[in-house]
């Protein structure tokens, strides 16, 4: 699973905590509660990976989590976005050589890529064929 080491912050003042990313500095996010700073976690940590990928920049490569820190994963839909970017990257597929390849338009790669759209997993799975890659799903024990 891919995940990024987040420093979760309590703010003395206002009883909530602050969420930052060492490795991906852009994705700073908050909650009134640590359950709420966790699950804004995850959002800000991929709007944060979806401006690299716009860009078409290398992802930061997430190190391990020092002490006080907890490590967040990306949701499995992110994980399966960033491994076709990845792929695109590895592969030098650029976008328009993706959609001819699947004979889609443009914009439906772009959407495909983008970590803040609600994609089916299937578009991703189909993108991904087309670079050779298949996905695979694994099952873990919740920590």
């Amino acid at each position: 699973m891919r995940g990024y080491a987040a420093s979760l912050l309590r703010d003395k003042t206002s009883g909530g905590y602050t969420v930052t990313f060492r490795d991906v500095p852009e994705a700073i996010t908050e909650g009134q509660t640590l359950e709420e700073a966790r699950l804004n976690a995850v959002d800000a940590l991929e709007s944060a990976l979806s401006l690299y990928i716009a860009d078409r920049q290398a992802l930061p490569v997430p190190s391990p989590a020092k002490r006080g820190e907890r490590m967040v994963s990306l949701s499995a839909l992110g994980m399966a976005k960033v491994a076709l970017h990845e792929a695109m990257r590895e592969r030098l597929v650029g976008r328009a050589e993706l959609a001819r390849r699947l004979g889609w338009h443009l914009a439906q790669i772009n959407r495909v890529l983008d970590l803040c759209h609600a994609s089916k997993m299937a578009q991703v799975e189909t993108a991904l064929a087309a670079l050779g890659k298949r996905l695979v799903v694994d099952a873990q024990d919740a920590a």
